[in-house]
């Protein structure tokens, strides 16, 4: 098997290798990344000693991307993965287009002509903003993939639901295999952290750190809800979709991932939990204000992953934070390695 693995110098890049060089260690795996993220050029050493290939490249450039090696299989793990992205100024919105929907096209043109597979690791900010905003938490046992996509879900969340679209239909018009995974929070060791992605390793670092920490929106309580799981566990997934035969149809293309109830936090949680772990009581403060695209609660219903593969995530909420607290422990210098500015 020869696995491209986009972003591949990123946290859910460099993880998934590892996690599948534990399972599929005759896999060659090689992948391109920008290295734009701040601390992914230091993934680069973790990954030769996986024996992984790194080139350096774009997926929003076609003539980058067609000058990858041909593969059996793509794992589109690129994007720019913020809410906010293409409003908080760090970034344009044309940038956020041309990043995770034009870069997926290239991708898409590059499976279509080494007829390769292609799985996309798409988002759970998928979902309907206002949907999810008129959801009665206490009934809720998840979101599943019939929940509406309405708009406004943020352009970052746009994209993707656009790339899902054009995915499986290549895959239908081309004749190669696509899956499409809706993924919910994604932790562990080594994830960059920021307040707009990456939000267990930035907390828990900052909390750490006694650096600055306020609950935003929602009545600045911090009981905003969701829900995490570890990209090993994400990875024995990916293995089975990629294996599928190709004519075998009795599977969904499209599914949602991600920790369920049995992972779902609130920031409230998160900060007791800090607490117990670090021993000590860190201030937190409160701004009631909501910003854009933020939601009260969103929790990925695995129900048809369980069903159609068999799924659920292994790796229990505690033992992700004791993951994250432990690499914090060990690199006081992580949120600054991070940081965009």
């Amino acid at each position: 098997m020869r696995l491209l693995i986009t972003g591949i110098c990123g946290f859910v890049g460099c993880a998934l290798v590892e996690a599948l060089r534990a399972t599929r260690p005759d896999w060659r795996i090689y992948g391109p990344d920008n290295l734009s993220r701040p601390g992914s050029e230091t993934n680069r050493a973790r990954l030769r000693g996986l024996g992984a290939e790194f080139f350096y490249g774009d997926v929003r450039s076609a003539s980058d991307v067609d000058a990858l090696p041909a593969a059996d299989f793509v794992i589109d793990a690129a994007a720019n993965p913020s809410v906010l992205a293409g409003v908080d100024g760090q970034s344009s919105s044309r940038q956020v287009v041309e990043h995770n929907l034009f870069g997926t096209v290239n991708l898409l043109d590059y499976c279509r002509r080494h007829d390769a597979g292609f799985l996309l690791l798409s988002t759970s900010r998928v979902y309907s903003i206002a949907a999810l905003a008129a959801l009665k938490k206490e009934d809720a046992k998840g979101v599943s993939e019939i929940f509406p996509t309405t708009p406004p879900v943020s352009l970052y969340g746009a994209t993707k639901l656009a790339s899902e679209a054009l995915a499986l239909e290549y895959g239908a018009s081309f004749g190669f295999p696509v899956w499409v995974d809706r993924c919910g929070v994604l932790a562990g060791a080594g994830q960059f952290g920021q307040p707009e992605q990456g939000i267990l390793a930035y907390w828990l670092n900052a909390y750490l750190r006694r650096q600055p920490l306020r609950y935003i929106g929602f009545g600045g309580k911090g009981e905003q809800v969701r829900d995490a799981f570890h990209p090993r566990d994400l990875a024995t997934l990916l293995v089975q979709q990629i294996e599928t035969p190709r004519d075998d149809e009795s599977r969904p293309r499209l599914i949602n991932l991600g920790g369920g109830t049995a992972n779902a936090f609130s920031l409230a949680s998160l900060s007791a939990w800090c607490e117990r772990r670090f021993g000590f009581a860190h201030p937190i403060g409160s701004d009631p204000a909501p910003r854009r695209f933020d939601i009260p609660w969103l929790v990925m219903d695995n129900a048809l992953a369980e069903k159609t593969w068999g799924w659920s995530p292994r790796t229990s909420l505690e033992e992700i934070l004791e993951e994250i607290a432990a690499h914090a422990e060990r690199h006081p210098d992580w949120l600054q390695l991070s940081s965009p500015r």
